[in-house]
């Protein structure tokens, strides 16, 4: 055999040593090779009346909203100030980023927003409200009442019913 013929063997055999020990740790299969094809997750998170509302994207219907538009609009408007982490319009769900008052730097707060329904009800919208305080150069949670996230959905809910008042107001 030729040296040639002998460094291809060589290097054929290195990449199938390789690949084996790759497979043997899974390496390959988050590289997307080898390994069973992942089922798509199908589960129902949430069912509204229309069976749609809070599934995930391999179960919703293509093209579909599922959360009721007013609502989402009030509630992107309502924390349109703070950053953003997460806004889902199909599973209905804001998350925002830490943010810190320019009148009080030493606190910050991050909101969680769930809009629950398809329709415009005073029970669509769920608020979640964390503080935090700077003390010692360290972030540590503080309390939040209740009365906080209460008022918080009370203002998306005004918001959207302003919404839902403006879009049928006839246009001249």
């Amino acid at each position: 055999m030729s040296l040639r013929a002998l460094s291809v063997i060589g290097r054929s055999a290195l990449l199938g040593a390789l690949a084996l020990g790759l497979s043997g740790c899974g390496a390959l299969d988050s590289l997307g090779f080898g390994g069973e094809p992942e089922a798509p997750n199908t589960q129902i998170l949430r069912q509204n009346n229309d069976g749609a509302a809070g599934m995930n994207a391999a179960a919703r219907p293509a093209g579909t909203v599922t959360v009721n538009a007013f609502l989402w609009r009030a509630a992107l408007d309502t924390v349109t100030f703070m950053p953003l982490v997460q806004a889902d319009p199909y599973g209905g769900v804001i998350l925002t980023d830490w943010y810190s008052p320019p009148a009080t730097p030493s606190e910050r707060f991050k909101v969680n927003l769930y809009i629950l329904d398809a329709a415009l009800r005073a029970d669509g919208v769920r608020a979640t409200v964390f503080r935090q305080e700077l003390k010692s150069g360290l972030w540590t949670d503080a309390p939040v009442t209740a009365e906080t996230g209460t008022q918080l959905e009370d203002t998306i809910l005004t918001r959207a019913r302003q919404l839902r008042q403006q879009s049928a107001a006839p246009t001249n």
